[in-house]
């Protein structure tokens, strides 16, 4: 028997529009969807009237289910993945699970779509043709300026995401590692409360402490910094 697929699926970073027409056919014809939380993918599934049957999906949880996903794709049924917005595996869940499958040979296939980092670096201003993705830094302090102080000089756009508690910290360590820098941070992209700020990180430190993040913690920051860009 053919073995089925496991299809990468993108999904919105904000605004449900954002979808495109093959994915949402996918989501439709596979016999389950793995999400990372299925309390927000319902909100797509139905603005779409999409009505395949969600199963938790998470890292913590990949060694109870590895063996029941194989046990369907092997049975030849089509499965999907996503995340909670955007394009899964990018600093979400879905790296074991593709690491896996890919070593037994099943086939996976990328529905692509929308990328906060891919979406927040195209609107930044900053060079484009290289650029280091970092994800979330580890929460201690020393490793975070170690991470940064690495990659901060090497003449590529340095992007991280970053909570909304701890982006002044960031933006703190950046100015630390590399005082001359141009810094754009990205909030709720593609959302009516969207939000783009941009100038050095000790300028942006200013501007956000006005900001209430304890009480309005939602939506991640996209951080993107280049250590100098003169006209």
């Amino acid at each position: 028997m053919e073995k089925g697929n496991l299809y990468i699926v993108a999904t919105p970073i904000g605004n449900l529009g954002d979808i495109t027409y093959r994915a949402v056919e996918i989501l439709k014809s596979v016999a389950f969807v793995l999400a990372e939380d299925t309390r927000e993918s319902i909100k797509l599934f139905r603005k779409y009237d999409i009505n395949t049957k969600l199963i938790s999906y998470r890292d913590q949880n990949h060694d109870k289910m590895i063996g029941k996903i194989k046990e369907k794709l092997d049975m030849g049924l089509n499965l999907a993945l996503v995340s909670d917005s955007g394009t899964p595996l990018i600093s979400d869940p879905g790296f074991k699970l593709v690491r896996e499958l890919r070593e037994e040979e099943y086939c996976i296939e990328s529905i692509p779509g929308p990328s906060a980092l891919i979406s927040a670096l195209s609107i930044s201003g900053l060079p484009t043709d290289k650029f280091t993705f970092l994800g979330f830094l580890p929460k201690s302090l020393s490793k975070r300026k170690e991470i940064l102080n690495k990659y901060i000089n090497q003449g590529n756009t340095i992007i991280i995401y970053e909570s909304p508690n701890r982006v002044v910290s960031l933006l703190e360590l950046i100015h630390q590692c590399s005082q001359e820098n141009t810094t754009v941070l990205t909030k709720d992209l593609t959302k009516f409360r969207e939000e783009v700020f941009s100038g050095q990180a000790i300028e942006l430190i200013s501007l956000l402490k006005g900001k209430d993040f304890e009480s309005h913690p939602h939506g991640e920051f996209v951080v993107l910094t280049y250590p100098s860009l003169k006209k």
